[in-house]
């Protein structure tokens, strides 16, 4: 039985719609934590330092010491919970591509995931960015294909011209 949906994805690629709809639409309770959430609890001096995360006028998004600790606790935790009986669906940025995919793999290695990619084109991605109006524009086209670099997935959705709806009922045919 899968125990973790691993949604891997640029920024604005539509990744919490699409844990929300799998949260509707998968028929025992799941939990959606995302890479926002573990930014959002870090204090805000690590947001403004070389050590944390700094997001860069352009978009870059450049992680330090400090933010890799957090980060593996965090992953930890997570897969904790799902060793627990919890039922994780994760919402990530794999900034580092295949290594940040490697972290989670080292962490997860007991437990069945389903890895997903969540594509869309960087144009589309950049007006969403724009429209949204909480992201430094520039971060959804950066991230748009290094995020995908040497990562391997059980499956792939397509968010250009799918609905988060449609894209979640394709994953939830697969998670077993």
């Amino acid at each position: 039985m899968t125990e973790v949906i691993v949604l891997n994805g640029g920024s604005s690629s539509g990744k919490s719609g699409i844990a929300r709809c799998l949260q509707a639409v998968l028929p025992d309770p799941w939990l959606a934590l995302g890479t926002d959430t573990l930014v959002d609890a870090m204090p805000g001096s690590m947001q403004a330092s070389d050590a944390g995360i700094e997001f860069a006028p352009d978009g870059e998004v450049i992680v330090g010491p400090e933010f890799r600790t957090l980060e593996a606790a965090w992953i930890e935790g997570i897969t904790a919970m799902a060793r627990a009986g919890a039922r994780v669906i994760v919402d990530e940025v794999f900034l580092g591509g295949a290594d940040s995919q490697q972290r989670w793999q080292k962490a997860s290695r007991d437990l069945r995931v389903l890895w997903v990619g969540v594509r869309c084109d960087s144009a589309v991605a950049a007006g969403r960015e724009v429209a949204r109006g909480d992201r430094v524009i520039g971060m959804a086209a950066s991230q748009a294909d290094v995020v995908h670099r040497g990562v391997v997935y059980d499956l792939e959705v397509d968010t250009t011209h799918a609905e988060s709806m449609e894209c979640a009922r394709i994953i939830a045919a697969h998670v077993s």
